[in-house]
């Protein structure tokens, strides 16, 4: 179980690592929300990953991680969840605005010149002059 909850952090935190690296302010964006969702797979599951254990210490039994599931992981991947589609949310709305203001979606609000539109007229005033 833990060698898959591994995989699974190192999967999403590589994806997020690389889609942060895009030029594209979503990919950004998409990649941000791995990452999150990384963390809290790591938060949740440094707190002890056990199947039907309650997450309470029961009567008699010595306070130990034997006999239950720590409560404080799991409420501060529920609380980081909260946090995080609301930051993905304003984070979206600011994006979509510099879309409208910048008409592109590139991180640094510089289109890459990858030479598939139409060249300009020589007497155009938007022409590069050599």
């Amino acid at each position: 179980m833990e060698v898959i909850i591994a995989i699974a952090i190192g999967v999403l935190g590589g994806s997020g690592v690389w889609l942060v690296l895009r030029p594209r302010t979503f990919q950004v964006l998409m990649g941000l929300s791995l990452l999150s969702y990384a963390v809290n797979l790591f938060i949740f599951a440094m707190g002890s990953l056990f199947e039907d254990k309650p997450p309470i210490v029961q009567p008699g039994l010595t306070p130990s991680l034997d006999h239950y599931t720590d409560p404080l992981p799991q409420a501060l991947v529920l609380t980081a969840i909260v946090i995080g589609f609301a930051t993905s949310a304003l984070f979206l709305v600011v994006l979509m605005a510099a879309r409208g203001l910048a008409d592109n979606d590139h991180v640094d609000g510089e289109a890459i010149d990858d030479h598939t539109a139409l060249p300009l007229e020589r007497g155009d005033p938007g022409a590069h002059r050599p």
